[in-house]
């Protein structure tokens, strides 16, 4: 543990002019009575280590030293590629490599590129859960994570409605969409999809599997986010749209399907309106969506759907008939 730490400090040091032993202490996540020891145990050692006294004082290497010790293991090279998600990072347990492959790179920079890291973080950042999203990550993330980077199989327990199944589950690789976390696997030879949050309990044995060499996450995980949104859109609405609805229409809906729904439209009438058939989840969805658009849309089918915002409309024409100029519920 010391001599990481060591190792560490070093590459700090050689990262920057110097640095304070609170800036130290604070990196190393130890005190600074730990950081003077630590510097003493490298100038015994042969690392020339000077300390500058005074107010604006601190720690620096001289004579231009460099050490050699810059060589990434697996883990941090592999952590590296995911350095611009942190949140995944933390999430997965790999913060701590990814935090030291890229002190290792940037100890290995040329002094004129020693900002280039920083500049890079100041200028762009990703944060991948949305909005509204719980903070907690799934528990077993951590477990899953370690079994996908291993190639292992794991033996898992799985909630899928009002049941748990048992599984063993080859861990193929794992997706962050929205916040939410997703194991790609196989099993029984075919590969599905998984919410991690729903495993209540995950054991990585000491068998490894064998990946099939053509397996591409990226091209698998859009082929199934495609397929599971189109299993969604099971019924179809008629709309005529003013052009400001045509506008809007992917914002309160699906975003493809709406797309497509206008791409495919014939060409507008005399007041400038398009009709569309729009594949929606369900109609009671539509019915909540479409409101959105107000009297940009009429539906024009199903008929049941035309009749609820038929009436919905008679319910807000009765609300604010009579009452324009008025200032208050009461009319005051």
């Amino acid at each position: 543990m010391r001599a990481a730490r060591l190792i560490k400090m070093v590459l700090l040091l050689q990262s920057r002019p110097s640095m304070t032993g609170a800036e130290l202490a604070r990196r190393l996540e130890v005190s600074e009575r730990t950081v003077a020891r630590d510097v003493s145990a490298l100038s015994e050692a042969g690392v020339p280590v000077y300390a500058d006294r005074g107010r604006s004082g601190g720690y620096r290497l001289i004579g231009g030293y460099r050490t050699s010790l810059t060589g990434l293991g697996r883990t941090e090279a592999e952590a590296l590629f995911l350095s611009g998600v942190p949140s995944a990072l933390r999430e997965m347990g790999l913060a701590d490599a990814a935090s030291a492959a890229r002190l290792k790179v940037s100890a290995a920079l040329l002094p004129e590129l020693s900002d280039a890291p920083t500049s890079a973080a100041q200028r762009f950042h990703l944060d991948a859960p949305g909005w509204w999203q719980p903070a907690e990550p799934p528990g077993l993330l951590p477990a899953i994570a370690d079994a996908v980077w291993d190639d292992r199989w794991i033996t898992a327990r799985y909630r899928r409605s009002d049941t748990e199944v048992k599984r063993e589950l080859e861990p193929y690789g794992l997706v962050l969409k929205a916040g939410v976390w997703y194991l790609a696997a196989r099993t029984d030879g075919d590969h599905r999809v998984y919410r991690v949050d729903r495993f209540t309990a995950v054991a990585a044995d000491e068998r490894r599997f064998l990946r099939a060499d053509d397996f591409d996450l990226p091209a698998f995980w859009d082929e199934r986010a495609a397929q599971f949104t189109r299993s969604l859109l099971r019924e179809r609405v008629e709309l005529r749209l003013t052009p400001d609805g045509a506008r809007r229409l992917p914002y309160v809906m699906d975003r493809t399907a709406a797309r497509e729904a206008l791409t495919g439209a014939a060409a507008p009438d005399g007041q400038g309106r398009v009709t569309v058939t729009l594949p929606v989840e369900s109609l009671d969805v539509a019915y909540e969506q479409l409101l959105a658009l107000g009297p940009e849309a009429e539906v024009l089918g199903p008929p049941d759907l035309r009749e609820r915002f038929a009436e919905a409309a008679a319910r807000g024409a009765q609300l604010y008939a009579g009452r324009q100029g008025r200032t208050g519920p009461s009319g005051a």
